[in-house]
């Protein structure tokens, strides 16, 4: 027997790829009756270009650790990436014609590395499937796709739908939440 589907796991790097497959993670949604979890994670920060960026602007600690400065900047990038999130299922929900924004039962920015979040993310919420999209850039297709989609869908537990950006997108408009 097939499992059911109830909440589906959307992971987006907010770029026009992902947000092609946001549609098909929304009409899943609406087709099974599931809610979906918007989920983001932002790669760590290198070291060197961290303390090098803000050395730059001056404002290190009293000890010369800048963490309350990289907390507060987290923080504000977070803030800004939900609220994107949010316009952008708006944007989808009229643009389908159709309720989505009520398909959405939680918004998940993290910090970490992309394939371990995603998993971590799927099962910790109790997520049935997993949708995301796929850069799809030329010879360096297999490359980028190997290093998150392929990744995830080798190691999930669940099953993985994986979104290619159709040819006729790629010169259109920017779809990006």
């Amino acid at each position: 027997m097939i499992p059911q589907i109830k909440k589906i796991l959307y992971a987006t790097d907010l770029t026009k790829n992902s947000a092609y497959a946001a549609y098909f993670a929304a009409d899943l949604a609406r087709k099974h009756d599931a809610k979906i979890v918007i989920f983001h994670c932002i790669a760590p920060i290198q070291p060197a270009f961290y303390y090098e960026y803000y050395e730059e602007m001056g404002v290190p600690d009293e000890d010369g650790i800048l963490r309350p400065l990289r907390e507060r900047e987290k923080a504000e990038l977070v803030a800004e990436i939900r609220e994107r999130l949010q316009q952008f299922s708006r944007k989808l929900e009229s643009e389908m014609g159709s309720p989505c924004v009520g398909l959405v039962s939680d918004i998940i920015i993290v910090v970490g590395y992309p394939v371990e979040e995603i998993l971590n993310a799927a099962d910790t919420n109790a997520c049935d499937v997993i949708v995301l999209g796929t850069h799809g850039k030329g010879w360096l297709k297999q490359t980028f796709l190997g290093s998150v989609a392929s990744s995830v869908l080798e190691r999930s537990r669940k099953p993985v739908f994986i979104i290619p950006l159709p040819s006729e997108k790629r010169s259109a408009g920017s779809g990006t939440p």
